[in-house]
């Protein structure tokens, strides 16, 4: 008799929970009610993920840190943009959204569903560990619309990406080593991460290397294997690399210390002893949940979950 296979889903939550708020249409119950569409609409997203894929175990992983430390101690311009201004690192967020964050905290806790943030990183490391952790051990499908997780991905271990920033979590793009060839043309996730690091990403701060886009940074992870067996042709004068593309190389090599701590994703961050990714096989706190989808009028949604994981 052959035991079911574990499927290990990783959400991206603030990912997830950013669309549903822009996604979802804002329907209070009164006027003076809690804002609930991010609420709503990512609870509609996990029962219809957990429909749709069958993770035997998922964590909902959380950014304990939007901006860590050692990242912006790397490159100071590290997500500088998102920040509000005047303020020493407090992430810009819509008002209507950040009330309604504490609640999705309670009602995952109250249904059961594990929620995972580590102080000092991003939900980007945790998925990375979490994923790292289960190669050999489980099937991962790591769900979000931030494509700096691609790099994650791998054929042979069983890990992939849900990409949600197109078809949302009903029509993702499925995301492996095919999907990163045909799209980017690099082989592998390791190859994608170097790919970013030369070609930059504006969302978070990263200036690339100047006059190096998408398809050149492609075309030299390709040729050279990684960024630093590249760097490496570079410093020995390989005559391949010339003109302004050499030049432009050199004047980045600051940036290409650096970057490379930016952008990938931590994949040993100590976990909690007590984690425990499994669904649940029943309601954590009925009473707590009864309260919470009375208060932010979540009926729906909630019922929509419940059924999903078949908790009753």
């Amino acid at each position: 008799m052959c035991c079911m296979p574990r499927r290990l889903m990783l959400l991206d939550s603030a990912s997830l929970y950013f669309r549903a708020f822009y996604g979802v249409p804002d329907r209070r119950a009164t006027p003076d009610a809690l804002p609930n569409n991010a609420i709503r609409g990512f609870l509609d997203m996990i029962a219809t993920l957990v429909t749709d894929h069958r993770p035997t175990e998922l964590v909902a992983c959380w950014d304990n840190d939007w901006r860590p430390a050692f990242r912006v101690e790397a490159l100071a311009s590290y997500k500088t943009h998102r920040m509000v201004q005047g303020t020493d690192g407090v992430e810009e967020s819509p008002e209507n959204l950040t009330p309604q964050v504490p609640v999705i905290v309670e009602v995952l806790a109250a249904i059961g569903l594990t929620r995972l943030g580590v102080d000092g990183y991003e939900a980007d490391d945790v998925i990375g560990t979490l994923a790292v952790g289960a190669h050999g051990r489980a099937q991962v499908d790591v769900v979000t619309g931030d494509r700096d997780l691609f790099q994650l991905v791998d054929d042979a271990q069983s890990v992939r990406v849900l990409y949600t920033a197109k078809g949302g979590v009903r029509a993702p793009d499925v995301v492996d080593e095919a999907y990163l060839e045909r799209k980017y043309g690099v082989a592998s996730g390791s190859a994608y991460a170097d790919m970013a690091v030369l070609r930059g990403d504006s969302s978070d701060g990263l200036p690339g290397v100047a006059g190096i886009g998408e398809k050149t940074a492609a075309t030299l992870i390709g040729r050279y294997g990684d960024l630093a067996s590249l760097r490496a042709a570079i410093d020995s004068g390989d005559p391949a690399l010339k003109g302004a593309q050499r030049t432009r190389l050199e004047a980045a090599s600051d940036y290409l210390d650096a970057a490379p701590r930016v952008v990938e994703v931590v994949k040993d961050i100590e976990l909690p002893a007590a984690f425990d990714p499994a669904l649940p096989v029943r309601i954590a706190d009925p009473d707590t949940l009864q309260r919470l989808t009375q208060e932010h009028d979540l009926r729906s949604p909630v019922e929509r979950v419940v059924s999903a994981l078949q908790l009753g």
